[in-house]
């Protein structure tokens, strides 16, 4: 073997370990979990719950929210099964998934579709005021408690909960049905404090439950549920 040949060896093998690393770049983009910040999707989050939930407050009626969101999650599902079975257009796909799907929804549907279902049964099922309770607080409570769990959790109180993840979520709540009733629910002020102190007080704790189902689901259906059950005792 000549010297030319090594060289020509060399080169290849230092382009072989650039491509490679390029792809270890490029596939450590797709191992987020919900241990990591993930700040492009909790960003996407918060602010597709809080465009939703301030379009429905303002400029639609309660049937044209039905209509707009049963075609979005319609359109959101064909396109979530195009990317799962067709695995010949990932570096499409990727190009979206790749900031703001989780390692696990690589090859599942992703969080987008319970998601809006979420907010579809909520609209759907319950009275204006409640269902934007409900979406504000999928919107603001569940990326805000991640967030300062996973940066300032020191208390465990289980795996995936901290102390100060739980305060956070219902600081966040209970701030949300404060601001949503006071602007919408025509009842004293002392009511307004109780109903949404028990009702973040309930929401917390099932969302400190960690179900098996999609949180993205839950809570909204669960926030609403609590908040008609509350106000309809007191």
């Amino acid at each position: 073997m000549n010297k030319t040949d090594i060289e020509i060896i060399k080169n290849e093998d230092i382009t072989s370990s650039n491509h490679n690393e390029t792809e270890e770049a490029s596939d450590s983009k797709l191992t987020k979990t919900r241990a990591d910040l993930h700040l492009p999707r909790r960003f996407f989050h918060l602010s597709m719950g809080m465009s939703c939930g301030l379009i429905y407050k303002h400029y639609l009626t309660h049937q044209q929210a039905i209509h707009i969101l049963g075609v979005a999650t319609c359109i959101f599902y064909i396109y979530e099964q195009f990317r799962i079975k067709y695995p010949e257009f990932k570096s499409i796909f990727s190009q979206v998934s790749k900031y703001l799907l989780r390692a696990e929804e690589q090859l599942k549907e992703s969080a987008s579709i319970p998601f809006l279902m979420g907010m579809l049964l909520t609209i759907l099922t319950f009275p204006k005021y409640m269902a934007l309770v409900a979406i504000f607080t999928l919107a603001i409570s569940d990326p805000f408690s991640a967030v300062v769990g996973i940066m300032f959790g020191k208390t465990k109180l289980k795996e995936n909960r901290s102390l100060e993840g739980c305060l956070a979520f219902f600081g966040s709540t209970l701030m949300v049905h404060l601001i949503v009733l006071y602007a919408l629910y025509p009842e004293s002020m002392l009511k307004r404090i109780i109903i949404s102190v028990l009702s973040s007080t309930f929401v917390t704790w099932f969302d400190y439950l960690e179900l098996k189902i999609d949180d993205n689901l839950t809570i909204p259906i669960v926030t609403a549920s609590s908040l008609w059950i509350i106000t309809a005792l007191i």
